[in-house]
């Protein structure tokens, strides 16, 4: 079968992904949780890999990487520190249910910038009118897990802030193959998971903090034992429990693929697919989501064709061989900002692995 839902999860991974989170099931043990040389070799191991993460993202302290188990969890933390029962939150139009639901189950009031997909610069006007009643934090997509659309996020940081809004960043769709500077944003905090764009194993995530979190969950941490809170520096703050060793191991060697490939380079690479694929789809009747600007799209293609169910469609891809998504990707916002609510569309998102020749044999169906 041909793999095309990399938006969901990147399924075929570097193979050094692989070997290091194999190898870390028998080789490494729990970092701060002793002086022996598996306990060692884990911290070394934790370390490398927030250190590789601290570069690709431009954050000036390793340790405000924190690891968590997807973005969801990073979100969470996120919007914990941030938000409290009745404050006022700025989102986008394409916002994921891992920010839609917790913000609601936190009580907040909830600002939504109504803004059409790949609008790049020409939504500022939107986000500055919003910021300027001052909401206590925006939380906004950097990239549509829907569309793969891209927000000028680096302008809508800017004004956040000229308005002293605090920034939470999900990377969800964008971290890998879309430039994220945490320093040039100053965005609070950035989640990211780590097993998509940054070809890591499920079940890891990141969340980079411009500031201090306030716990999620609260235990052992392998640091100052005797204290009977949680500690008062990161990343042992927002890290309770044992490690996934495993994925992190892997998501390191992940981090490591990005920096040597370059996020640029994959950026483009998924482009040139999606287009390709957009075209194609195009001129066998499909109605396609596609930016006119390469730059304002990651490498996700939503298309439905008239009068055929999107989950009929994907099913009858699947039958031939090809793993799309179909519905609403958790995202039932951001279609009902597209027009596509309930039905959703059919989802064809790409990664460094997808090839021209698996393009051209979707196409052919």
């Amino acid at each position: 079968m041909i793999y095309l839902d990399s938006a969901a999860t990147t399924l075929k991974k570097p193979p050094e992904v692989i070997n290091a989170a194999a190898q870390a099931i028998s080789s490494l043990g729990s970092p701060g949780r002793g002086g022996h040389d598996y306990a060692m070799r884990a911290a070394e191991c934790a370390y490398t890999c927030r250190e590789r993460a601290a570069r690709l993202f431009n954050v000036e302290n390793p340790e405000n990487v924190v690891f968590t188990m997807n973005a969801t969890h990073a979100l969470n933390i996120a919007i914990n520190s941030l938000v409290e029962r009745g404050d006022r939150v700025l989102i986008s139009a394409w916002e994921h249910n891992a920010v839609l639901r917790p913000l609601i189950g936190r009580g907040a009031e909830i600002l939504t910038a109504e803004t059409a997909p790949f609008e790049g610069e020409n939504c500022l006007n939107e986000y500055e009118r919003l910021l300027r009643t001052h909401p206590k934090c925006a939380v906004l997509n950097h990239a549509s897990n829907v569309t793969g659309s891209i927000l000028p996020i680096y302008e809508i940081a800017e004004l956040c802030r000229k308005y002293g809004v605090p920034l939470i960043l999900d990377a969800s769709q964008s971290a890998g193959s879309v430039r994220i500077d945490m320093a040039a944003l100053g965005a609070a905090f950035i989640a990211m998971p780590g097993h998509k764009g940054l070809y890591g194993p499920q079940g890891t995530g990141l969340l980079l903090c411009g500031v201090m979190p306030k716990p999620l969950l609260q235990g052992g941490s392998g640091s100052d034992s005797a204290r009977s809170s949680m500690p008062d520096y990161l990343p042992d703050l927002a890290e309770a429990g044992t490690h996934n060793m495993p994925g992190i191991a892997g998501l390191s060697e992940g981090l490591d693929f990005v920096l040597r490939r370059g996020a640029e380079n994959i950026h483009a690479h998924e482009s040139s697919l999606i287009r390709r694929a957009a075209e194609g789809l195009r001129g066998k009747g499909a109605k396609v989501w596609l930016s006119e600007v390469p730059e304002r799209q990651t490498g996700v293609l939503s298309f439905v064709f008239e009068g055929d169910d999107p989950e009929t469609t994907a099913g009858r891809y699947n039958n031939s061989g090809f793993a799309l998504r179909a519905g609403l990707h958790c995202a039932p916002l951001a279609h009902k900002s597209l027009g596509t609510f309930p039905s959703g569309t059919v989802r064809l998102s790409v990664s460094a692995f997808t090839t021209n020749d698996e393009i051209a044999e979707f196409l052919s169906v």
